[in-house]
């Protein structure tokens, strides 16, 4: 076999792929799931960036060797391949035309731990925070933790060459890789790593592809090892480019690190040795506050000898962003005095050594030139509530209210720690001359303990011009990182953005010894072509553009009126975090219930912003088609609950509850026959309800609904799952009121109480607690007596014409009180969130409905903010369990209702639960039965189960308490609480409840 080193590969022209051939051997040879589908291909069509291109199609592997199998069949059709863990890449790294590997499904297995020799071996699926979560026992951990920890895979990070904060202490990925199993293109596979000279003789005496593969790198090492390191920047933060650093003999010629960072260009990898480190168990924050961000680069040469485990910067437009979003505003109160911060973090085994540390930091800078504002945190919750300020970074950035849009492109570069300070002012300068620093951005933020900055910026990627203006911006700030001796990505990797631009940074001669590379593993260009070598321009394939030209339509139900009234900027919102990938089961978040029990990219929030984003083809070339009657489209919302977790959860507050109502409501337009009975039977719910109230038909309705035979025929004439119906209440909160009158002094004065739905037929008990309180603090009473609605029922299944007629009727009626400055209460949050934020979103201009929104309030805010002085009935030795409602979550907020619990002397444990499953309607809906149990069975049951069976379960939403009531084997039923407040009222007063 010849030794001379191939020529470096050049973009060829795109092979012709046989699609259907393909597809019918990947499905015949391949033990995973083949999708080929518009949607699918629709959902993987980009990343975090500002690429777009639509895949030939997705494999779902379920073990590594069904991944290697489906190399096999592409490699038969000439088909590009692409690994893909995550899909929060920046650079465009994993999109492309080609046949995708997405790992994360199903290959996330830790195969074995050796604490000994501190190593584990992982599948590239598995995400980092569930494998430290895994690691917890044995006091080990996997080192690097980029900001996406809660989502991102091995897999991904390893071929990005990841790092994040604690990149500090631990290094990059590349640092912490024992070995790594690889597959290249032609099917050669091998566990690779460091090579001593004995065991590469080994390898060269086999004869085979592997044999080659190594002396090819031997030779290509030998040739340019002088180059390497004359050209390589001796940086922390070194991420542009392939490791070729590591074939040095003062590296071991180290294979395995050579391919990490490598992007999928060059291997596929199927497992790989991951080595670990201890976790510190004690860790004390030091924030320090500057004048200026580049003041505060000037002081990290400083900080650095005191070996801070993570330094961070961030400057006050990222702190100003955040208080616009509302994000982390707790944390914020934590920080102090300064228009930019550093975070040096240190840890150790026990906290006197960490605090020790800390104090060392804080009287070595007093003396200095860069003495600071400080705050010192040694509580791990407020220092948690800091590091997610920095975190956030990205999603605070984005699409902030009258600003333009910012994106990636120049948000990764790093230099020289003790050079930053310099470097921070000649790029600001940079901005200045291309127009993009303003008082408003961009900001300035990321790992300053190793030089590397973080940025979005307000790139115009609409048009011609503002496109070229974007390149030429990056052509001068790689000159200018080149002129620093610095690297062109510090984290996220070249991609497409800054595959074209290597060349500034390391030279003609070693940007040839990279195309060489690639040939060695991948000579036809076969793995993920058109990235880091041979490059596609950095101005094509962009996912805007300026010919984006997206069908953006203008008879809307919602009015977006943070997205300038366009459904098309809506969808648009996504910037492709990977949020609501999220499958642990701890953390609290809502968002995205449905792709935390299938795990399919289509059911995350970021798939269907993905497929409502190609279904309006602004390229004119999109896979889906008919618009707002794509089938595919519809299929993906199919399993959406309308949690609105997303409205909070996701850093771009993407709303996918009412992106979904907007798309059902011209899905079915002018076809209701096509809609599901259930649309029907559980949309116009209200109106039944009521119909039963007037009639008194209770108890004939509930013997119907629960009389075997009888009720089986009872869902199937509604369309629903054959699952226990809720029973009506054989008297309504409004015909009680009416029966009973307002009572009380009335000296707070007059709120109404809304009458929603729910607690109006079905559970008026709540209603009748929540008299009784209000009533209690001093509030006059009164409950509207006309069949009113907020339209709730109408909008989750997209009615949306007629929900806009039954909510501006009921605006009407409650107008005259809102216009007295009257409050309304609201009970139940799925209705008390239309009020607050549908209302609005559907009527921006109508000045009571701005009222409606701003007067509504829960029963926490009525008996806290709205009552002061007001003490709650004591519930000392009381022990509950919150399974707190999505829309409160996610619109109303739950602070309130803590501080009112803590007043009362209860212990509450707010459950990490998310969404309980049932959400509204989508629980009884056909077909959702599995995914609705599923829901609850990932925390709230367990935790159910695990309870005592006397615990107190605080579940304020229908819903919930339906779910619980349903599904708990341990019999426990929720209460709402008013419910639990007014039986300790009674309790302290000894009284007997209201009647």
């Amino acid at each position: 076999m010849t030794t001379d080193l191939p020529d470096p590969v050049l973009r060829p022209a795109p092979a012709e792929v046989d699609v259907a051939g393909l597809e019918s051997a990947l499905r015949a040879r391949v033990d995973g799931e083949v999708r080929f589908d518009a949607g699918t291909r629709a959902a993987y069509s980009t990343d975090a960036s500002n690429f777009r291109q639509v895949p030939i199609g997705v494999v779902v592997p379920r073990t590594p060797e069904d991944a290697a199998e489906a190399v096999a069949v592409a490699r038969d059709h000439g088909a590009p391949v692409l690994s893909r863990g995550g899909g929060t890449s920046l650079a465009g790294q994993c999109t492309n035309t080609a046949v995708v590997l997405d790992w994360s499904k199903y290959c996330h297995r830790v195969e074995s731990v050796d604490t000994a020799a501190r190593t584990c071996v992982v599948e590239p699926g598995i995400v980092l925070d569930e494998l430290n979560r895994r690691l917890a026992p044995t006091g080990l951990r996997f080192g690097p933790e980029p900001a996406t920890h809660m989502n991102c895979t091995i897999g991904g990070m390893i071929g990005n060459n990841s790092c994040g904060a604690t990149a500090q202490r631990t290094g990059k990925v590349v640092d912490n890789i024992a070995a790594l199993e690889v597959l290249c293109y032609d099917g050669t596979r091998f566990w690779c790593g460091p090579t001593s000279d004995e065991e590469y003789r080994r390898i060269e005496r086999r004869g085979d592809r592997r044999a080659e593969i190594h002396r090819l790198l031997r030779r290509l090492r030998d040739t340019y090892q002088d180059r390497i390191r004359a050209g390589f920047p001796d940086i922390p933060r070194r991420v542009s480019g392939y490791n070729l650093d590591s074939l040095l003999p003062e590296h071991g010629f180290d294979v395995a690190g050579l391919l990490v960072g490598s992007e999928s260009t060059l291997v596929t990898v199927l497992r790989a040795k991951l080595e670990l480190v201890p976790v510190l168990g004690h860790r004390t924050l030091v924030v320090l506050g500057y004048p200026t961000v580049d003041k505060a680069a000037d002081a990290v040469p400083a900080i650095l000898p005191h070996q801070p485990v993570a330094l961070e910067g961030l400057d006050a437009k990222l702190i100003r962003d955040e208080r616009i979003k509302h994000l982390n505003p707790e944390a914020l109160t934590h920080l102090p005095g300064g228009r930019a911060f550093l975070m040096v973090q240190f840890a150790a085994d026990t906290p006197e050594k960490a605090e020790a540390d800390a104090h060392g930091l804080l009287d070595a800078l007093r003396d200095s030139d860069h003495h600071a504002d400080v705050a010192v945190l040694d509580d791990p919750d407020r220092e948690a509530e800091l590091w997610r300020v920095r975190e956030a970074g990205l999603g605070a950035t984005a699409h902030l209210p009258g600003r333009p849009d910012t994106f990636e492109g120049w948000e990764d570069s790093a230099v020289a720690p003790g050079r930053l300070g310099d470097y921070l002012r000649r790029l600001s300068a940079l901005y200045q001359e291309f127009g993009y620093a303003s008082d408003t951005g961009p900001s300035l933020y990321g790992h300053f303990g190793q030089g590397c900055v973080h940025t979005r910026i307000p790139f115009d990627l609409y048009s011609a011009g503002g496109v070229a203006t974007y390149r030429k911006f990056l052509e001068r700030a790689a000159d200018l990182v080149a002129e620093f001796g610095g690297s062109l990505s510090g984290e996220h990797g070249d991609g497409q953005t800054r595959g074209e631009l290597l060349p500034r940074m390391f030279g003609a001669d070693l940007v040839r010894a990279f195309g060489q590379l690639k040939a060695i593993f991948d000579p036809d260009d076969r793995m993920n072509p058109g990235k880091v070598v041979a490059p596609r321009p950095l101005d094509a394939d962009l996912r805007l553009g300026g010919d984006w030209s997206p069908a953006d339509p203008q008879h809307l139900y919602f009015r977006y009126p943070h997205d300038g009234g366009s459904f098309a900027e809506a969808a648009n919102r996504c910037v492709g975090v990977g949020r609501c990938r999220q499958r642990v089961t701890e953390g609290g978040q809502v968002m995205c219930p449905s792709y935390q029990v299938t795990g399919e990219e289509e059911h995350s929030t970021r798939g269907r912003t993905r497929l409502l984003f190609e279904m309006l083809d602004g390229h004119g070339d999109g896979p889906l088609t008919g618009g707002w009657r794509s089938a595919e489209v519809r299929q993906a919302l199919d399993l959406c609950l309308a949690c609105k977790g997303c409205k909070t959860d996701c850093p771009a507050n993407v709303d996918m509850a009412t992106y979904k109502a907007e798309f059902l409501a011209h899905h079915y337009q002018h076809r209701p026959w096509r809609r599901p009975r259930s649309d029907f039977s559980l949309g116009w719910l209200p109106l039944l309800a009521q119909a039963v109230s007037r009639a008194r038909l209770a108890p004939v309705v509930n013997a119907v609904t629960h009389t075997p035979g009888l009720s089986r025929l009872a869902t199937a004439a509604a369309g629903v799952e054959n699952r226990e119906l809720p029973r009506f209440a054989a008297e309504s909160l409004q015909r009680w009121f009416a029966r009973r009158g307002p009572r009380g002094s009335g000296a707070r004065g007059t709120v109404l109480l809304w009458p929603d739905t729910f607690t109006n037929h079905f559970h008026p008990a709540a209603g009748r607690a929540a008299v009784e309180l209000a009533e209690a603090a001093g509030w006059r009473v009164e409950v509207p007596q006309e069949a009113l609605c907020c339209g709730l029922t109408w909008i989750s299944t997209g009615q949306l014409a007629t929900a806009k007629r039954v909510l501006r009727r009921t605006v009407r009626a409650l107008a005259p009180h809102l216009r007295r400055g009257g409050l309304v209460l609201g009970l139940e949050p799925s209705c008390t969130a239309v009020f607050r934020g549908d209302a609005p979103e559907l009527f921006p201009g109508d000045h009571d409905v701005r009222r409606l929104r701003g007067q509504t309030v829960t029963l926490a805010e009525l008996l806290t903010a709205h009552s002061p002085g007001y003490r709650p009935p004591s519930l000392a030795g009381t022990e509950a369990l919150a399974q707190v409602h999505c829309h409160q979550h996610a619109v109303l907020g739950w602070d309130a209702d803590e501080e009112l619990l803590r007043r009362s002397g209860a212990t509450v444990r707010r459950l990490d639960s998310g969404c309980c499953g049932l959400a509204g309607n989508f629980g009884f809906e056909r077909g959702h039965l599995e995914v609705s149990e599923a829901c609850a069975e990932r925390v709230l049951l367990p935790a159910l189960r695990a309870a005592d069976p006397r615990a107190v379960v605080l579940a304020d939403g229908f819903s919930c308490r339906t779910q619980i009531h349903q599904l708990d084997s341990g019999g426990h039923e929720g209460v709402h609480l008013a419910e639990l407040l007014a039986a300790a009222h009674r309790r302290g007063t000894g009284g007997a409840p209201v009647r």
